[in-house]
């Protein structure tokens, strides 16, 4: 029997080999598979960390808080008939930063001429009306900008313009400078509003 035995302990021993090369693929596949997902949630973290500090930068630049520059009131005769009828309006600048507000003050009496100029060329119905007024507001942030070097300079108005100054040469105001960059000046807001 010692010859029967021996065959059954001999067949044990020659699985084992077999068993261990097995067991070390398996135990170096899931290794493998551990390594890779390691480092794909490595990679997924860090791409999350880096978008997420773009954005808390995002947010942190929008939340500083905006610097104000009133201007001295302006009184304008207005281009109703008769030239009787003038507006005292009193604007006040929304400026990005500190760094905006000196720029602007730099140019404070061009940028003052400019927006008297097309305060006069306004009628008093025009600017008793909301839509007027935004008009206005709008048609100021354009001249602000505009000795900022952020739109392109208005060409002189051609003989072809016609009597309230409005032609093809109105279309140079919609261009800006470089594309992307966000204007400094924010809003126009009016802190009075007299229309005589």
């Amino acid at each position: 029997m010692a010859t029967a035995a021996e065959p059954a302990a001999e067949a044990p021993v020659k699985e084992t080999p077999k068993k261990k090369k097995l067991v070390i693929i398996v135990v170096a596949v899931v290794l493998l598979l551990v390594a890779v997902g390691g480092v794909g949630l490595f990679l997924m973290k860090r791409n999350q960390a880096s978008e997420d500090g773009e954005e808390v930068a995002a947010e942190a630049a929008s939340k500083t808080p905006p610097t104000f520059l009133p201007m001295e009131n302006m009184v304008v005769n207005l281009a109703d008939p008769g030239g009787e009828r003038f507006a005292q309006i009193g604007v006040t600048l929304e400026l990005a930063d500190k760094k905006t507000e000196d720029r602007v003050k730099s140019y404070l009496p061009a940028i003052r001429s400019g927006i008297l100029l097309i305060v006069s060329q306004r009628t008093s119905e025009e600017l008793l009306q909301r839509e007027g007024k935004e008009k206005l507001a709008a048609d100021i942030l354009v001249e602000v900008s505009r000795p900022l070097g952020l739109i392109a300079p208005k060409p002189a108005m051609s003989a072809k313009a016609g009597k309230d100054g409005k032609g093809k040469d109105d279309e140079s105001d919609k261009k800006s400078a470089p594309k992307g960059e966000p204007n400094p000046v924010q809003r126009v807001l009016f802190s009075s509003f007299i229309v005589q």
